[in-house]
């Protein structure tokens, strides 16, 4: 027999046996990690990059429902905005999700939703991130939420004169998302009607697209949505920019902190420290806080309008209570936090929305 062949035969079963070897332990490797990894629920991540997201925004509701009764009524995994994500449903859900925060669980958002907001990459450890979050949380407190509702009830019959009284039917789920969104600009910036103006176009360009397919070409939601949260981002940039002008040339008018909105308490807070948040930073902060309010108070009212309508009982209980508070009060006299705190069956009725 030729030795070459003998060489070339022994060579050829010695690559086999080696490649044989790597695929067990390959295999066994693969096995051993996986038994290793927490057992996902039941579902499917769909497309590459895409996922389920086409068939998310399409019907969000059906969405859910479908794979609560094709996988599991409390939890499935689906892949959304680029992303592997795990989807809670019910109260059972909530509860663990709410009361582990900060333990199992952490805020978290896709990439491509933080792209078009563009969050600042300062961490709250830094000596202009620390300070901005303590400003937030004072902002947020009970006391200061206190002050602005005489502003909120004066905003609301200004909303409702213009908007909804002039009118035979609404939209309103629409006119819940303009009311909230000019809110968010008096209370987070303290902005004139021209600047609220400025910035709702972009904005809402901005919420059309975040949650879409994440492919940043021209023409697609996405693309839009980015170009709309930088556009957005400029015109934060010019405002803060101008505020902090001001400031500077009226500091006396700026002791009272009651009286500053969250844009220049942001700004007095910077301009306290040696590496204070730039304008950048803040606006990205402030489009942070206006993107994660928008929805949740939009919706909320358009589903409690809704709920009401749909229960003329619960109405009447509503109606009757909010009478009783408004013949307590003086004509043309605001609202304030006394009179929230006796709206105890509309709470209720929020709540359960």
């Amino acid at each position: 027999m030729d030795p070459m062949f003998i060489f070339t035969l022994g060579i050829t079963n010695l690559i086999a046996f080696l490649l044989l070897t790597l695929i067990i332990l390959h295999q066994r490797s693969k096995t051993t990690k996986s038994s290793q990894l927490p057992k996902l629920p039941p579902g499917k991540f769909g497309w590459p990059i895409i996922g389920e997201t086409l068939s998310y925004v399409t019907s969000p509701a059906k969405f859910i429902r479908d794979r609560m009764v094709t996988y599991s009524p409390e939890v499935f995994k689906t892949s959304l905005a680029g992303e592997k994500t795990i989807v809670f449903c019910g109260p059972k859900a909530n509860k663990f999700l709410f009361s582990n925060e900060g333990k199992l669980v952490n805020y978290w958002l896709p990439k491509s939703v933080t792209h078009a907001l563009s969050y600042p990459t300062a961490n709250a450890d830094s000596p202009s991130g620390k300070p901005s979050h303590e400003i937030s949380y004072m902002f947020l407190r009970q006391d200061t939420i206190k002050h602005y509702v005489p502003m909120v009830h004066s905003m609301v019959q200004q909303h409702l004169s213009t908007c909804w009284s002039p009118n035979l039917e609404v939209k309103v789920f629409n006119l819940a998302k303009k009311f909230a969104f000019e809110l968010s600009c008096r209370v987070f910036l303290n902005a004139t009607l021209e600047q609220v103006r400025d910035i709702a176009k972009p904005f809402s360009l901005m919420l059309e697209g975040i949650l879409s397919v994440p492919i940043n070409f021209p023409g697609t939601p996405y693309y839009k949505a980015i170009n709309g949260g930088k556009l957005v981002r400029e015109k934060l940039v010019e405002i803060i920019k101008e505020r902090r002008k001001e400031m500077c040339n009226k500091a006396d008018n700026y002791d009272d902190d009651y009286e500053l909105d969250l844009l220049s308490r942001l700004i007095n807070d910077s301009n306290k420290f040696d590496k204070g948040l730039s304008e950048e930073e803040i606006a990205s902060k402030i489009i942070g806080l206006m993107f994660a309010g928008f929805y949740p108070s939009s919706t909320t009212i358009a589903f409690l309008i809704g709920n009401l309508a749909d229960h003329p009982q619960v109405y009447e209980k509503v109606y009757q209570e909010q009478i009783k508070i408004a013949e307590s009060k003086a004509a043309g006299e605001a609202l304030t936090w006394v009179d929230l705190q006796k709206m105890k069956y509309s709470w209720n009725v929020i709540c359960e929305t």
